[in-house]
This record gives structure tokens, C-alpha cells and sequence, in this order.
């Protein structure tokens, strides 16, 4: 009987195991798609620049409509075509009343490279743990390592997490206008312009 008892015992407590373990997956599946629609309101987000100072959304949009790309990787041959697009367009982007930012998984010293070997005249920011990508529903993996030569010498770029290419535009109400979930990393910025100049025309 107390074998039977003991078997028993051991069942249900496999079967809650397994429960809390299905419990846990949903709710982080549940959290990773937690999903950002136009017209829906950007959520407030705090992060490190590459010059290590505080950056919040609170303190600039509003004055300005906001340009926010999540890209996987800096110093990769997409994020640099991406960003670099950005640096060139950046003057029109002004023009039409707009900023841009750009953030990744990436730790601040990556984004002191990166920002550096290629002259970007924009803000980076680190997303360390991809709290930021997730609350705009942007799908998060896990990180990574390559290494590059920065000024003669050889670099290891770390990050934690993966964040996928997704672009989103702010309005000054701080409410989400465009959002494109599949960009094309060197078409960013033009695309990202022909919509500016369509929704202020309207």
C-alpha cells in the first residue's frame, strides 16, 4: 500500500511540474508577442546610449515624430547598411519635423564602435535583455558574438539577446503611426521618408 501510495505521490507531482512548466512557456510566449498596433500608444522605455548616458523616451518624444528601428546586430553587414542609410537620410528626416533612434541587443561599447567606425549622427541604444524590443512586440533571440578589426586592432562585440529588423514610426501624441515588420535594412530610411511625407500630408 505504501508503494502505491508512494507511485501516486510521485504522479501528481510530475503532473504539476509539467503543468508550471506549461504555465511558464505560455506566459513567456505571451509576453514575446505581446503585440503593438498602429494607433495604439509607444510604450515609455528607458535605455544607455553609446556614450553611456541615460536616454528617455518620455524627455524627447513628443517634440519631435520618432523614427525607433530595432535591428539584430551592430558592426553586421544589414545594421551598417541600415544605419548608414539613416546617417545620409538624416538631414531630410529633419526637415520633416523627425528624429531617429536605433536600438539593438547590443552592449554600449559595440554601439561606441559601431557608431564610431561609421560616423552615425544619430542615437544607439543598448537593449541588453530586449525589455525594450519586447514591449513593442518585436521578437527577441538569443544573442551572440563576432569579432572585428577596428582601427588595426581585432574586437570582440558581445550581446545577450537577438533582436529582430522591425521599424516603427511615433507620432508627437507619442502614438504609434507606421510599422513595418519587414524591412528591407537598405531601403529603411527611404521608406521610412515616403511615409512621413504621406502621413503629414494627410
Amino acid at each position: 500500500m505504501s508503494e502505491i501510495y508512494m507511485n501516486v505521490s510521485s504522479i501528481i507531482k510530475m503532473m504539476s511540474l509539467c503543468l508550471i512548466t506549461v504555465m511558464v512557456s505560455v506566459i513567456t510566449v505571451s509576453a514575446q508577442n505581446s503585440v503593438l498596433e498602429i494607433g495604439d500608444a509607444a510604450p515609455d522605455f528607458e535605455a544607455m546610449t553609446a556614450e553611456g548616458e541615460k536616454w528617455s523616451s518620455s524627455n524627447n518624444i513628443g517634440e519631435s515624430i520618432f523614427v525607433v528601428y530595432f535591428y539584430p546586430a551592430a558592426m553586421t553587414g544589414g545594421c551598417t547598411a541600415q544605419a548608414c542609410s539613416f546617417r545620409d537620410n538624416r538631414s531630410q528626416l529633419l526637415d520633416l519635423g523627425a528624429e531617429v533612434v536605433g536600438i539593438s541587443g547590443d552592449e554600449v561599447n559595440n554601439l561606441r564602435v559601431f557608431k564610431h567606425t561609421n560616423n552615425l549622427n544619430f542615437p544607439l541604444l543598448s537593449d541588453p535583455e530586449g525589455s525594450i524590443a519586447r514591449s513593442f512586440g518585436v521578437p527577441v533571440r538569443d544573442g551572440g558574438m563576432i569579432t572585428r578589426e577596428v582601427d588595426g586592432e581585432e574586437v570582440e562585440l558581445r550581446r545577450t539577446v537577438t533582436t529582430s529588423r522591425w521599424t516603427f514610426i511615433i507620432g508627437r501624441d507619442g502614438t504609434v503611426l507606421y510599422k513595418d515588420t519587414e524591412v528591407d535594412a537598405e531601403g529603411d530610411s527611404e521608406a521610412v521618408i515616403a511615409a512621413i511625407r504621406q502621413l503629414t500630408q494627410n
